[in-house]
């Protein structure tokens, strides 16, 4: 119904009364009330809605690559670069799934999206749907963090909010922020501002190809994605793309790298990579600062205690079963094998990948 005068003001107060108390839970990795969790998707989502497909942003920024329920290590970067407002986010996607704490990372990050919307834009990343999430590891995460019954309600709050999530980010009009790639069906970044994202996004969808495709050295052109979803994209397109969009660069994440990082077709391409011992590898996590006048660097991000915690709990873990199958005797080359080196990055074909 209609507001009177001054009722706005006051359910504004109201509003950010709240966001400030869930925000400071949200730092404490505490898990809100259902109602609070309902509460904060769907204001998060009146204001993502209002977002443009392809977010307009200046530097100086950072940008954070995927960080797949890894809390703790989302502290870190905090801790090292500060938090909104006192410094300005571009996250590339892929909050939730693989690590522990997916629901207390989009929790955190709502509640700052609410409270600071202008200092914090977040992308929608592949995992940020439906259908990632309900098979690696959110889904399950939310129904043992609050339970089977109100499990469901969460995670469904949850992915509706992120059905509003913006694409991409254009910062100082020349480096385009995405989560993935290239898609064959996108030529232009005018055509990307007037597709309609408020959905889960489907197998045809050039948006989705966008959170899925990867740089390949090997090929030109586009060729199809052993992922299943989206494409290669060779440094030809690549660079056609750039010139077509007046672009200096492209910043991506969605692939993990080993240094945290990697700078691709003479550095034109930055892959960004911020989960540190992601599902127990060994791998460097940095976050990358972008400057005035193109200029940019890569942050190493310490694994937090917790998170070197766990990686060394299922190294140990893992060195048990070794012995233990030595003792055993068995010839069976593929155990070891699939429980330590699971593939690189995701498939919607098989669920075996980690």
């Amino acid at each position: 119904g209609m507001l009177r005068p001054g009722m706005e003001t006051k359910a504004m107060e109201f509003a950010k009364k709240a966001a400030e108390g869930f925000l400071s839970e949200a730092k404490e990795g505490k898990i809100l009330p259902v109602p609070g969790v309902k509460w904060l998707c769907g204001t998060a989502a009146r204001m993502l809605r209002q977002e443009v497909n392809v977010v307009p942003l200046e530097t100086p920024i950072t940008v954070v690559g995927d960080i797949h329920g890894q809390f703790h290590d989302l502290l870190q970067i905090f801790a090292k670069c500060g938090y909104p407002p006192k410094s300005k986010y571009l996250f590339l996607g892929d909050y939730v799934d693989r690590g522990p704490n997916s629901v207390e990372i989009v929790t955190l990050l709502l509640a700052l999206k609410v409270l600071y919307p202008k200092h914090i834009t977040l992308l929608r990343g592949n995992h940020e749907t439906r259908e990632i999430s309900s098979v690696y590891g959110f889904f399950t995460e939310c129904s043992q963090k609050y339970s089977d019954d109100d499990g469901p309600d969460v995670w469904k709050a949850f992915t509706d909010a992120f059905d509003y999530l913006p694409i991409s980010a254009l910062v100082d009009k020349s480096i385009l922020g995405i989560h993935g790639g290239l898609s064959p069906g996108i030529v232009s970044i005018d055509q990307l501002r007037v597709l309609d994202r408020f959905s889960e996004l489907d197998q045809h969808s050039p948006l989705l190809h966008l959170m899925w495709s990867d740089p390949t050295e090997n090929h030109t052109g586009f060729v199809k994605s052993e992922r299943g979803n989206g494409f290669l994209f060779g440094k030809d397109v690549f660079s056609k793309f750039l010139k077509t969009n007046k672009l200096s660069r492209v910043v991506r994440s969605h692939q993990l790298c080993k240094d945290g990082y990697e700078e691709l077709f003479d550095g034109k391409l930055l892959t960004v990579w911020s989960a540190p011992n992601y599902c127990f590898r060994d791998n460097k996590a940095t976050v990358l600062q972008l400057e005035k006048d193109e200029k940019y660097s890569f942050i190493p991000i310490e694994a937090s205690k917790e998170s070197k915690q766990l990686a060394a709990e299922h190294n140990q873990f893992l060195m048990t079963e070794e012995e233990e199958e030595e003792e055993s005797n068995v010839d069976d080359e593929f155990t070891v094998n699939t429980v330590t080196s699971p593939q690189n990055g995701d498939s919607v074909t098989s669920s075996s990948t980690l």
